[in-house]
């Protein structure tokens, strides 16, 4: 079929248009749902087009997934213009010139698959293949024009290179690096020292020059360097450490680590690593590097493509399976694998894809030497920059498989977040959902579940078969792993009819929450928690059950742990170099499950009253709801300051470290407390000095922003904060980023002005609403200047918009901490009391979110806080010297518009921070 004779719809917020004939017209919800149930429709975005006509299965021919196939591992913004601009097609002026660029988009794509020049035609006719078993919507239109290769394709798994050995990494020589050795490096990176370069930034070289202290030698063990450096927006502060970081790492040969907490900052230290080694430095010096859920997993995939995954997750595999045969590096969250790629398909099959169940079976999986996760791994510790997060560079210092490839020069930037990853990072966690997964993680698959999940017995059976006393270990492990729950768990829980210890114990958790619970029913769907405290006789005794459960569990696991060092140390005559890999791998997993059910038994044992670990802990019993429906529920435990097991098992193994944000210090009316800087970070836990320095904003805040504090938009009045919020997007023309507390009033005030909105040419997208992915979402937000965004915490920070694209930050309210009962332990273990912890946290979370408002020189814009009761204790998150105005929403809007008019010219321009 011709493709500009498929009828093509279109929905917004603003209606439907569908083009039959050439012709375009504007139809009703109902007749597009009939039309699309009738007839393959062409269409962007099915999902996205099913929620806006509020028809779930809607399904039709979707150019995402055409491009998806066509063009893998290819950027492209998911919106008619990203669309536009991908095929070099002219971008629609307006939602009625929508319908006929898909047509004309879907003719480029089928065509392009007929060109001589395709580049990523290899491997495509055998995909398809498989497609037009599954049914795929393209695939008729695609087998005309795919011809036969006559020869048979290479698949995926034969052409996927193969990482190689090397030689383990001599030590990094001991050097120090002279300040004017860095501001020459600076220098020349930036062009200062060309004659039409750019103007040198002294803030930034001082700024760069102080980092050159991490990289000194050590005076002694357990004494890193420790360096926290505050740097205001636009200092240049990416430059700026990884100026220093370059030399002493091509000077000293040895690895520097940059660790951020959002995926958003890694991309951009991609992009800033290139300006230093250049745009491919290859991953002998630049690699990113993620936790092994990241990456795509060659086994999963293989068992996906062979019948593991049908119908439209079958479509997904071999959509992924396309994508990796291109892809750089395999990494699925956040790489180059296209973000919205995994949410056209529903079950978000994706998950599957990955080793998130720590299931790997090292060299004994015949991808083994081809797998992306090791080839990362192997490509860091040959590197000399290792772009990575927070949470990995903890797990990896807690657990790491080589000590030796243990970070020890490493700069935090996104450093303002330490002590929450610390928080998330050194917790304990015996839920339901952590407890089944260790069930299956032992014994294997239930009965009549599908995929490749094998269990002990089956990941060691030759262990087994030669060593007596390693299978009576795995024997009495998968006998003790019955005791924990199972499949069908938390429907026998909240039935009563609990089975085994630990399903008990989970039940006796909601019974005591749901006792507890004070809020009246006003937070149904919501989560419940309530301190572990003051617990009853059954409750105590439910808790030593599970405990002595776990026990019997631990122990043959640590058993077999002794017995796979023993054949390690006196190997037997079949264990190869692959063999010795394999178990080393089944030893790190299993280490790390005896520590975690260490962990549990050390909770469950505080429950009942015999432990003595003071109060360096808060523990708590949670019931975790979503929308109403029960999904998970157990026992927490925190550490009241993590930053000690943070620094007890990162920083004084490092030899230099650095912590840098530009939101480093807690300005309060009394002045900049670095005090709190350093508990935060964990340098308080330290024996050696720790050295500080801030580094002011190059922007002109007092004539480039406006802090407006709206004082008659009444608290919990949802009709009025989503009328404001409209008319705030009308005034400033699009461009506003909208940041809630709740999810609840987001929705609610997203429905009642997304289609008003839209109709005036203002589209509104939201997180927890549109099935778009957050970074894709940022993605079509930075790329149209009319857009607006509406989401929460997830992009407070780490949100990088420079330009006319975001020129207003809306907040609904104060961002008061939520208090939760270990937000209660910690506000009372504060020095300074209750209030000045919970300003403290109000202050970070209002100069997070003022710092996605200006981004470059030519930045302006508004900041609004729609609130009556702003206290002015607040105000000093702002920068020195920002306007701050207390006024009425009128006034807001009239400022709001004579801004936009006389800014709406300002050149958007990059930034380097």
């Amino acid at each position: 079929m011709e493709t500009r004779a498929l009828p093509a719809l279109h929905a917004s917020h603003s209606g439907c248009w569908l083009r039959e004939r050439e012709a375009t017209r504007l139809v009703g919800k109902g007749e597009a749902i009939v039309t699309a149930a009738d007839t393959p429709l062409l269409m962007l975005n099915a999902p996205l087009v099913a929620t806006r006509l509020g028809y779930p299965d809607l399904s039709g021919l979707d150019l995402l997934e055409l491009f998806a196939f066509v063009h893998p591992a290819r950027f492209m913004v998911p919106t008619p213009k990203g669309l536009a601009h991908a095929l070099g097609l002219t971008e629609p002026d307006s939602d009625e010139a929508v319908p006929a660029l898909l047509q004309q988009a879907a003719s480029i794509l089928l065509e392009r698959c007929e060109s001589p020049d395709w580049a990523e035609r290899e491997g495509a006719w055998t995909g398809l293949q498989a497609m037009i078993r599954l049914r795929w919507p393209w695939a008729t239109l695609l087998s005309a024009r795919i011809a036969n290769p006559g020869r048979a394709e290479r698949w995926l798994f034969s052409r996927l290179p193969e990482w190689e050995e090397a030689a383990p990494r001599p030590q990094p020589a001991q050097i120090n690096l002279p300040p004017e050795a860095i501001a020459l490096r600076l220098a020349e990176i930036t062009g200062a020292l060309s004659e039409t370069g750019a103007e040198p930034r002294i803030a930034q070289r001082d700024y760069a020059q102080s980092v050159g202290h991490i990289f000194a030698p050590r005076p002694s063990r357990d004494t890193p360097h420790m360096l926290l450096a505050e740097a205001g927006t636009g200092t240049g502060k990416t430059l700026g450490y990884l100026t220093p970081a370059s030399l002493w790492a091509q000077a000293s040969g040895g690895t520097v680590w940059v660790s951020t907490y959002t995926k958003a900052l890694q991309r951009q230290l991609r992009r800033e690593a290139a300006r230093i080694w250049g745009p491919n430095p290859g991953p002998a010096r630049v690699v990113v590097r993620k936790g092994r859920e990241n990456y795509l997993c060659l086994l999963n995939l293989e068992d996906a493509l062979q019948g593991g995954f049908q119908a439209r997750a079958g479509i997904m595999a071999q959509l992924v399976a396309r994508w990796a045969a291109y892809s750089a590096d395999g990494d699925m969250i956040g790489g180059d694998l296209p973000g919205w790629l995994p949410t056209l398909f529903r079950n978000r099959g994706v998950a599957a894809l990955t080793d998130r169940r720590g299931e790997c079976v090292y060299a004994g999986c015949p991808h083994y030497r081809k797998c992306f996760i090791e080839r990362a791994a192997r490509a860091s510790a040959e590197a000399e920059l290792v772009i990575a997060n927070h949470a990995l560079v903890m797990v990896n210092a807690a657990r790491g498989r080589d000590v030796a490839q243990r970070p020890t020069r490493i700069v935090f930037d996104e450093g303002h977040h330490i002590f929450e990853a610390a928080d998330s990072t050194f917790a304990a966690e015996l839920t339901g959902s952590e407890a089944i997964e260790l069930r299956r993680w032992v014994i294997g698959p239930e009965k009549g579940s599908k995929g490749r999940r094998r269990g002990l017995s089956a990941r060691l059976a030759d262990v087994a078969s030669y060593d007596e006393a390693g299978a009576l270990a795995i024997t009495q492990a998968r006998a003790a792993a019955e005791a924990l729950n199972g499949d069908g768990w938390l429907a026998r829980v909240v039935e009563g009819e609990p089975s085994g210890p630990l399903e008990e114990l989970f039940a006796a958790v909601r019974a005591t929450v749901y006792a507890r619970d004070e809020s009246g029913g006003q937070e149904g769907g919501y989560g419940l928690e309530t301190e572990a405290a003051g617990l009853d006789g059954p409750f105590i005794e439910a808790a030593q059950n599970a405990g002595q459960a776990l026990g019997d569990l631990r122990r043959p696991l640590v058993k077999l742990g002794l017995r796979l060092e023993a054949i390690l140390a006196d190997p037997p005559d079949w264990l190869d170099g692959q063999g010795r890999a394999r178990i080393e791998g089944a030893r790190q997993s299993l280490g790390w499950r005896v520590d975690l059910i260490g962990a549990w038994e050390a909770l469950l044992a505080r429950v009942g009253g015999e432990a003595m670990d003071g109060p360096d802990f808060v523990d708590w019993l949670a019931l975790e709801r979503s929308d109403g429906r029960e999904f998970d529920m157990g026992l927490h435990r925190h550490w009241l300051d993590p930053t000690r097991p943070f620094a007890s098992t990162v920083l004084n193994g490092a030899h230099g470290v650095m912590l840098t944000s530009a939101t480093l210090r807690d300005r309060s009316d009394a002045g900049d407390d670095w005090d709190t800087a350093l508990a935060r970070s964990g340098a308080a836990h330290l024996d050696s000095p720790t050295k500080t320095a801030a580094f002011d904003s190059p922007f002109d805040y007092a004539n480039q922003a406006e802090v407006l504090i709206v004082n008659d938009v009444p608290r919990g009045d949802i009709p009025a904060l989503a009328a404001a919020y409209g008319r705030l997007i009308e005034a400033s023309g699009g461009g506003v980023l909208g940041l809630f507390t709740a999810i609840r009033r987001l929705r609610a005030v997203h429905g009642r002005i997304a289609d008003r909105l839209a109709r005036g040419g203002l589209p509104l997208y939201a997180q927890h609403v549109d099935p778009i992915d957050t970074g894709t979402l940022v993605d079509i937000f930075r790329d149209d200047p009319k857009a607006s965004l509406l989401g929460t915490d997830a992009l407070r920070d780490g949100v990088d918009v420079p330009g006319h694209s975001l020129r207003l930050v809306v907040m609904e309210q104060v961002p008061w901490p939520k208090p939760t009962i270990l937000h209660r332990a910690r506000r009372a273990a504060h020095p300074g009391g209750g209030q000045a912890h919970d300003d403290r946290i109000i202050r970070a979370r209002l100069a997070q979110a003022f710092g996605r408002l200006i981004r470059t020189q030519g930045d302006k814009g508004h900041f609004v806080v729609l609130s009556s009761a702003f206290p002015s204790r607040l105000l000093s998150a702002f920068p020195p010297g920002t306007p701050v105005h207390r006024l009425s929403l009128d006034e807001a809007l009239q400022r709001v518009s004579a801004g936009v008019s006389a800014w709406a010219e300002a050149t958007p321009a990059a930034t380097d921070d």
